[in-house]
């Protein structure tokens, strides 16, 4: 088992707390774009041949995985999913 070291804790620290700031930062756009956009970036992360999201031998974690892991950029996102689905007629 391998255990992180300091600055690499504090790497993944860092990368938590700065998710916040950056989302609410973009919320206006998730709140009136952000479904085709999020559709779009989770399309990207899980296309044939992209590195994974997390390695577990290298003890290694992407900054995607707190962005696809974390709630808040969904629920911002759902105002327009609500909308694309009511005007495309999907549900």
């Amino acid at each position: 088992m391998r255990y992180a070291t300091r600055a690499e804790r504090v790497r993944i620290a860092g990368l938590r707390v700065l998710l916040w700031p950056a989302v609410l930062v973009a919320s206006p756009v998730l709140l009136i774009a952000g479904g085709p956009i999020r559709r779009r970036y989770l399309r990207h992360l899980y296309r044939d041949g992209a590195p994974p999201l997390i390695d577990k031998r290298q003890g290694w974690v992407s900054a995607h995985w707190f962005v696809v892991a974390h709630p808040l950029p969904g629920l911002l996102c759902l105002p327009s999913e609500v909308v694309a689905r009511r005007v495309l007629g999907r549900g």
